[in-house]
């Protein structure tokens, strides 16, 4: 078993951790960097390792910072399901497409202005690819263990966080 921190290092923000069990690619939480602008430039730099390569995303809650780059990966092939429990599910049905929406007035903005370095600005994603990637979110209730391939067995107890946050 190898766990490799993605995101969320030296910083609070972007949670992303790859956890390889076997031949099986988990990442758990999948967020946006946010705050300061050269936290959000990490957005923009690839991941180290194919999003075709990650078998599956667990998500501990909806905040942007843990669930916020799912669109990003959908966007870069990632094909595999999302699990998290029915509030996380919710809430993402909102969060993301407005996240989207957000990203792409920021572009509209920076290009109207003229001062982003990229000609033209464009979001980091959409609306529509948030919305295409929330096809990929399964619901599991708190405390109904599931597995995920051979003896890799998930469970998600309350975090007490927001509504729908886990501990895996």
């Amino acid at each position: 078993m190898k766990l490799q921190f993605i995101g969320a290092t030296g910083t609070v923000t972007g949670s992303k951790y790859l956890l390889t069990i076997h031949d099986q690619r988990i990442l758990i939480d999948c967020g946006l960097f946010q705050g300061l602008k050269p936290l959000r430039l990490h957005n923009w730099s690839p991941l180290p390792i194919d999003a075709k390569e990650i078998n599956a995303v667990i998500l501990t809650h909806a905040h942007l910072d843990h669930s916020g780059y799912l669109p990003l990966l959908a966007k870069q092939g990632f094909k595999g399901a999302v699990y998290c429990t029915p509030g996380t599910r919710d809430l993402c049905h909102i969060l993301l497409p407005d996240s989207g929406y957000l990203q792409e007035e920021e572009a509209r903005y920076a290009n109207r202005y003229g001062f982003s370095k990229r000609k033209p600005a464009l979001p980091l994603y959409t609306q529509d690819d948030a919305r295409q990637s929330l096809s990929s979110l399964h619901a599991v209730p708190f405390h109904t263990p599931f597995k995920l391939h051979g003896d890799i067995e998930v469970n998600f107890i309350p975090g007490g966080h927001i509504l729908g946050a886990a501990m895996v």
